[in-house]
């Protein structure tokens, strides 16, 4: 996988809310009513990952989740990441 210039990086970035570039990944946070709302995301969330054989460098304090997502074999950023990113703003979008 090809990493992405911090142009193409950017310019896919206007299709997803919320998200930035920074530190060779791209980073969002979500808030949910509560941790159980919040882990329940997060478990789907994972069996996508495995689907995808891509998993988010991901932190969770009861009802917010931070994720990260950046394709170490490649050193950045790259289309998987993006696929990723879609499959992860549909999760959340179906809760």
């Amino acid at each position: 996988m090809e990493k992405l210039t911090e142009d193409q990086i950017n310019t896919k970035l206007q299709s997803l809310e919320g998200w930035t570039y920074a530190k060779e990944a791209i980073h969002t946070s979500f808030k949910f009513e509560n941790f159980k709302d919040a882990f329940t995301v997060m478990a789907r969330i994972a069996f996508e990952a495995e689907a995808l054989q891509h998993h988010p460098n991901w932190a969770n304090v009861y009802n917010e989740l931070e994720i990260s997502l950046s394709t170490h074999d490649a050193g950045g950023v790259t289309e998987k990441d993006f696929e990723m990113a879609k499959a992860i703003e549909d999760i959340v979008e179906a809760k």
